[in-house]
């Protein structure tokens, strides 16, 4: 039992891609993220408000948001879970079968 636990714990903090709108959504949402740019740029990020929200991001609607991130053809590389099971924040916009950020 105690090795089933470790397992799934193991799976749940590896990062994992999604081009999915609703899956990246309810992961930023549940995290207290918002679909945002960098100022006068398309780079697109996920700004979350603590420890404070980054001044250089200028938030978009998730329209937008979807709008870029479809027409550069992203994914998302995301994780769950922290290895010691709290939620984590980890998440980078990349090109698919990349771990190169895209800009």
């Amino acid at each position: 039992m105690a090795q089933e636990a470790k397992t799934k714990t193991r799976a749940e903090d590896k990062a994992k891609r999604t081009r999915d709108h609703e899956t990246i959504r309810r992961w930023a949402e549940a995290r207290d993220g918002r679909p945002a740019m960098v100022e006068g740029t398309q780079i697109l990020r996920i700004d979350f408000p603590e420890p404070e929200p980054d001044a250089k991001l200028k938030p978009v609607s998730w329209e937008e948001f979807f709008r870029v991130f479809d027409d550069r053809g992203l994914e998302l590389l995301y994780q769950e879970h922290t290895h010691d099971g709290k939620p984590s924040r980890f998440n980078k916009l990349v090109r698919p079968n990349s771990d190169t950020e895209s800009d």
